[in-house]
């Protein structure tokens, strides 16, 4: 695909490519845009909490006022009101690095020349997996992996029925997850791919008048765009919340 068509094809942003090629036991395990971009968004989320951390104020101002705002919010409104303060105080480490990541990964995606991480399906499903594999290990460490069985199986179920409910149940553990993947890929990917639809407009029509039009359109889907990053990672989060809220709280 030439150059020019490449510019206009929207789709063609998303297309993964190897930077570093590296096999290791017949896994790919090369370094894609994705992942590079993982590793700016993970960097620059320590970064921030580490420098406002080393410079904690008694009366907060700044970066430090806008991170202490989300912090209570998250805990809040979020961990302690699903979970309750014991079991939020526990998991609202793991919840809020999900939130913020997912978060920070997403607008990330805003700057141009930028990938965007959770616009993709493999990073997206990662996140899940570790999600499944929380809420599956919180489970079976609170109620033993027997108890944790028998709490998929309603009272006074007959025997027979089992060999078909157990698999049932499983695969509704497994389309939780999957469901945050799915709804964190396509809302991320649909919206840059207007905005990619816009700024390949400008560059197709090659004139002023008719670019004002797709610019305006740029400005108003960012800014929607910001919107949807933090409503998603929201879902995510708090969805999340709830999944290990069920495991440690399951109904026998």
């Amino acid at each position: 695909m030439a150059a020019s068509e490449q510019a206009i094809d929207p789709m063609h942003h998303f297309e993964l490519h190897p930077l570093v090629e590296l096999h290791l036991f017949g896994i790919d395990f090369s370094i894609t845009q994705a992942v590079v971009w993982i590793w700016i968004a993970a960097a620059l989320l320590i970064t921030v909490l580490t420098l406002v951390a080393k410079t904690l104020k008694h009366y907060p101002s700044g970066m430090q006022n806008f991170i202490e705002m989300i912090v209570e919010f998250l805990r809040n409104q979020l961990v302690n009101d699903v979970m309750g303060e014991k079991e939020g105080r526990t998991w609202f480490p793991f919840i809020a690095t999900l939130f913020l990541f997912i978060l920070t990964s997403s607008l990330l995606g805003l700057v141009p020349g930028s990938f965007t991480p959770t616009a993709n399906i493999n990073v997206t499903v990662a996140l899940a997996l570790v999600v499944f594999l929380a809420v599956q290990g919180v489970g079976v460490r609170k109620h033993g992996l027997v108890g944790y069985l028998k709490g998929f199986v309603p009272p006074g179920i007959p025997l027979w029925v089992l060999p078909l409910l157990l698999p049932i149940e499983f695969i509704s553990q497994l389309a939780k997850p999957l469901s945050l993947a799915i709804r964190l890929f396509a809302n991320m990917l649909v919206g840059h791919v207007v905005i990619l639809v816009f700024l390949s407009m400008i560059i197709l029509f090659k004139s002023f008048a008719v670019a004002v039009f797709p610019i305006a359109g740029v400005v108003v889907m960012s800014a929607f765009e910001i919107f949807v990053a933090s409503i998603q990672a929201f879902i995510f989060a708090i969805l999340t919340a709830n999944y290990i809220s069920d495991a440690i709280h399951q109904a026998h």
